[in-house]
């Protein structure tokens, strides 16, 4: 699985011992982000469990289960600016578990692909804050931090991806992982632009409309133009706080834009694309044009 070049470094069974010791305690001790993927990469490269695994049902020898994931319905991600969502959900565990022990640790991931064979995991920083609710019982917030600069990222990873909940005990060396919670689309975040002209224009003259539809590239870490993709042409009068929709076009291979309309009274001209699974929706800003 793809991970930040720093998490991946820290794999296998042997990954494991470095739980042993809570980074609070110990300089050379793994980040929990390091800790939590090593953890559920272990735990993926196990022969002997990987044949049980269930989607939904956790595994691990610690006694903690996970359930009532709620996470936002995208995560939009640029080309380099760190992004974060928040992720709540609930946990039961055994009355030995003390989960306000420094030993203890429970975050939220992601992942695309398979829950056995996830072609590429993002998690936190940092673990998750828990609130007790009974004694066996608590409900947690953490977050999933995105790092597109550092290449966690590639192009074919826009889409839909499965959340699960991971806990860990430091000084046991016990976990508990559980996948298939939810789902959220992570996507490459869009741009759209548009100019009207001539402006001012004469009345019944033909105005026309230019713009561009980009996307971020997680590979180049640069936008690039989204091409063939089907793009609204709205109008409000000057007046009027609603647009409506003149006509739809396509982008060109390099994600332009251009048309033309009749100039008929003063407003605003905006193109508007609706978004697809991998690609957020996203309106240009209105360009008003004079008509005289």
């Amino acid at each position: 699985m793809r991970i930040r070049a720093t998490v991946a470094a820290v794999s296998g069974a042997l990954a494991l011992s470095a739980l042993a010791v809570p980074s609070a305690q110990a300089v050379d001790a793994p980040s929990f982000r390091d800790a939590a993927a090593a953890a559920i990469e272990a735990d993926r490269n196990a022969p002997a469990q990987r044949s049980t695994f269930a989607a939904a049902a956790a595994v691990g020898d610690l006694d903690v289960s996970f359930s009532g994931l709620k996470i936002a319905a995208a995560v939009k991600v640029g080309t380099t600016n760190k992004v974060s969502t928040t992720v709540t959900y609930k946990i039961t565990h055994g009355a030995d578990v003390d989960i306000h022990s420094d030993d203890f640790a429970t975050g939220p991931y992601i992942y695309k692909g398979s829950y056995e064979q996830p072609v590429n995991l993002l998690l936190g920083d940092n673990p998750a804050t828990c609130t007790s609710t009974s004694a066996t019982t608590a409900t947690c917030k953490g977050k999933i931090d995105v790092y597109p600069a550092y290449d966690e990222l590639i192009n074919s990873d826009a889409g839909t991806w499965k959340a699960g909940g991971l806990a860990l005990n430091y000084a046991t060396e016990e976990f508990a992982d559980q996948g298939a919670m939810g789902s959220t689309k992570v996507q490459r975040i869009s741009r759209l632009t548009v100019n009207a002209s001539p402006e001012p224009v004469k009345k019944g003259k033909t105005i026309t409309v230019t713009g561009k539809l980009s996307r971020a590239n997680w590979e180049t870490h640069k936008y690039h133009g989204y091409s063939t993709q089907s793009v609204q042409l709205q109008f409000r009068k000057k007046n009027s706080s609603t647009y409506t929709t003149v006509k739809t076009i396509k982008t060109s291979t390099t994600g332009q834009l251009k048309t033309t309309v009749k100039a008929s009274v003063d407003g605003y001209y905006r193109y508007n694309f609706a978004g697809t699974s991998t690609t957020p929706a996203v309106k240009a800003a209105g360009d008003f044009v004079d008509v005289k």
